[in-house]
């Protein structure tokens, strides 16, 4: 299940409003660029912003993602006709043969239970051509990036267009293990509303991670650094045979 920001029309509405600065896709455009892929698997591409930068760049995308109103905010974006959208998730994708597949910002983390883990793993092996690339980031768990998840770090307030002034803040609900729970409020100006979207994120080890890999079928060849969060994410870079 997708979080309320990813199904909820009124909040979907507000994903790309309350985090416009996305420069930490470009790393990610520009990996693709280095390794010269025709097509890339978007996994968990929400409102679409990674894969039309690509569709963009002139190269073949396929966005899937489980959030069926984020996907309707990807399709009303100019571009949007030149990427092939799938609503569900890296277990149930047709045959794609790919260059590369992607999960940015936090799709890794949010696929929290192992099962739905493994199968994304294994269904981004089964989309990769031999020799496709699978590109991901996590958060350093020692780092412990929820001490700084609380209402007066995050309060924020913007104008979105249709909906008025809105204000946004995220709260720490529960840290339990490798799971740490969050819960992100929006209140609306213009009549009152309050909407509340509840996450969770699953911290993984770089070991668990690699060895993860290893036994999806993967070569891992790199971990690399975040450039927009120096010390805090690892990136893993990896190949199918």
């Amino acid at each position: 299940m997708a979080d309320e920001i990813f199904t909820h029309p009124r909040l979907t509405a507000l994903y790309d409003p309350f985090d416009p600065d996305r420069s930490d896709l470009v790393p990610y455009l520009d990996l693709a660029r280095q390794l010269g892929v025709r097509r890339v698997l978007d996994i968990g591409c929400g409102t679409g912003v990674f894969a039309l930068l690509l569709a963009e760049a002139g190269i073949g995308v396929v966005g899937v993602d489980p959030g069926r109103a984020s996907l309707d905010v990807a399709r009303a974006k100019p571009g949007a006709e030149q990427v092939r959208w799938l609503c569900g998730d890296a277990t149930q994708l047709p045959p794609l043969a790919v260059d590369l597949a992607a999960m940015t910002a936090n799709v890794a983390q949010a696929i929290v239970a192992r099962d739905a883990w493994e199968g994304t793993l294994g269904g981004a092996h089964d989309a990769l051509r031999p020799g496709g690339h699978l590109v991901f980031e996590t958060r350093v768990p020692a780092r412990r990036a929820w001490e700084e998840w609380n209402r007066e770090a995050s309060l924020d307030e913007r104008d979105v267009p249709g909906l008025g002034r809105v204000r946004a803040w995220v709260e720490l609900t529960e840290v339990k293990g490798p799971l740490v729970s969050f819960r992100w409020t929006y209140a609306f100006a213009s009549d009152g509303l309050t909407l509340t979207s509840d996450s969770t994120l699953r911290f993984r080890g770089r070991e668990e991670v690699e060895a993860d890999l290893t036994a999806h079928g993967f070569v891992l060849q790199e971990v690399r650094d975040a450039p927009d969060r120096p010390g805090r994410e690892y990136v893993f870079l990896a190949r199918r045979p």
